[in-house]
């Protein structure tokens, strides 16, 4: 009998109909095997990219409960891990932030991974941001500084630091000053024409992996990919290598679906490539200075 995998807790959006934030986080993770707490910050009927709709998010003091329930049940530590992604409302941040300090209180070993979800170069408002910026600020001092590992994309990285993210030396500088043990840039600058990236940054190291660019992509890659490379690392894989298995199964995915037509990751029909994908992905190890060392903290 194999051994049993360690819960995770996923707080972010749910959308009734499609497969982007919390839908194919939790969809991936189970298909991985892992068994996942689902927190859901707010419910759209769709992801606003398809046209505006009803947004209900859970009012604070509900919210509060909820977590608070969670924080004293008898089952938190079976939690290995926890991924953070959209928020609905600032208040949400701390609560759970809350969550995640009582989680690390009963598994010090458990892992946060921050997908700092607030806009892109594409966002409605003005600057990029899709959340109000109060939402972007709360993640910004009250998680990213804690977490373990973070997966912004590019846009969010500078938003985040204040920093420009235009070449790749850039978004390496960007992302160690944000400090914290790995930090992986989704939607990073390529160093290859019509291609993709996907950079992972730690204190002493800098990888990105590329793959070429499809058209059109489908919403909802970095909520996929932030489940997958925990997965992976949760499974024991190192991160360049986590970094490797879960952007070829987002690239393949992302082919899939652009080949049959979907306005959404065919998460469901195209699982099997969740598990293992054969599509390649160029790896580069990145040469820029390192920063200076820190004092140890938590690893990732």
């Amino acid at each position: 009998m194999s051994h049993a995998k360690s819960a995770v807790i996923v707080v972010s959006s749910l959308v009734t109909r499609g497969s982007v934030g919390g839908r194919g986080a939790v969809f991936a993770l189970e298909r991985l095997g892992f068994p996942v707490w689902f927190v859901p910050t707010v419910w759209l009927p769709w992801h606003p990219g398809h046209g505006r709709a009803t947004r209900v998010v859970t009012p604070e003091a509900e919210f509060a409960a909820l977590i608070d329930d969670l924080i004293g049940s008898k089952w938190l530590g079976e939690v290995g891990a926890v991924i953070t992604g959209y928020f609905g409302a600032p208040h949400q941040v701390e609560i759970a932030a809350r969550l995640i300090a009582a989680v690390r209180q009963a598994n010090p070993a458990a892992l946060h991974l921050c997908d700092p979800v607030i806009g892109d170069r594409q966002g409605e408002a003005a600057g990029g941001l899709y959340v109000p910026e109060a939402t972007a600020i709360a993640i910004r001092d009250q998680l990213i500084g804690s977490c373990d590992i973070a997966t912004p994309n590019a846009f969010e990285l500078g938003w985040l630091t204040g920093r420009d993210v235009t070449t790749t030396g850039e978004a390496v500088a960007a992302a160690r000053a944000l400090n914290i043990a790995t930090t992986i840039v989704t939607s990073a600058p390529a160093m290859m024409t019509k291609s993709a990236a996907t950079l992972l940054v730690t204190p002493d190291d800098a990888v990105q992996a590329e793959h070429p660019l499809s058209p059109a992509a489908p919403h909802g890659t970095g909520d996929l990919f932030a489940a997958l490379y925990l997965a992976h690392r949760l499974d024991g894989f190192e991160p360049v290598k986590a970094l490797e298995r879960a952007t070829a199964s987002i690239f393949d995915m992302i082919v899939r679906s652009v080949r049959a037509g979907s306005d959404e990751l065919l998460i469901a029909a195209e699982q099997d490539v969740i598990k293992h994908s054969l599509a390649q992905v160029n790896l580069r190890h990145i040469a820029v200075p390192r920063r200076p060392p820190k004092p140890a903290g938590r690893p990732a």
